[in-house]
């Protein structure tokens, strides 16, 4: 089954494009896709603003902190299963109405959210705003259910 489950508008547009790549890499584990897909400056805010993930509020900048945001809250999830709802992409950005479900150690945990994705010239992501509320996240947790 596919964990990338897209039920929103899919016209062709590069920041759209970028975004569904950058879930596929996520729900596949490839580390290495998943990184080439940013800026080497990019700035990644999962959520934005303070939380357990980023105390200070000020995000991941630039490919070490990508590769630790990866390796420090991605990896540690053992499943990962996206639901995109809407989508809405003008410009060099795309935003995207998602569900996002991580599965660890047999646990699951619903996040709603919207991810703002955008891109530079050469189609590399330079920003991506995870807009959602841990807390609500975290009431969620609970048995994972069987695929």
């Amino acid at each position: 089954m596919d964990s990338v489950n897209w039920l929103a508008p899919d016209a062709a547009h590069p920041a759209r494009r970028a975004a569904r790549a950058s879930m596929s890499a996520v729900a596949a584990g490839r580390r290495d896709d998943w990184l080439a897909l940013f800026a080497p400056d990019a700035l990644v805010e999962d959520p934005v603003g303070p939380s357990f993930l980023d105390p200070a509020g000020g995000g991941h900048r630039g490919r070490a902190a990508l590769e630790a945001f990866w390796d420090q809250f991605i990896a540690a999830v053992d499943e990962f299963r996206f639901t995109v709802a809407d989508s809405f992409a003008n410009g060099p950005c795309c935003a995207n109405v998602a569900t996002i479900t991580t599965i660890t150690n047999g646990a699951a945990m619903t996040i709603d959210c919207v991810l703002v994705y955008t891109l530079d010239d050469t189609g590399l992501i330079t920003s991506l705003r995870a807009h959602w509320e841990p807390e609500r996240a975290m009431a969620t947790l609970g048995t994972a259910a069987p695929r």
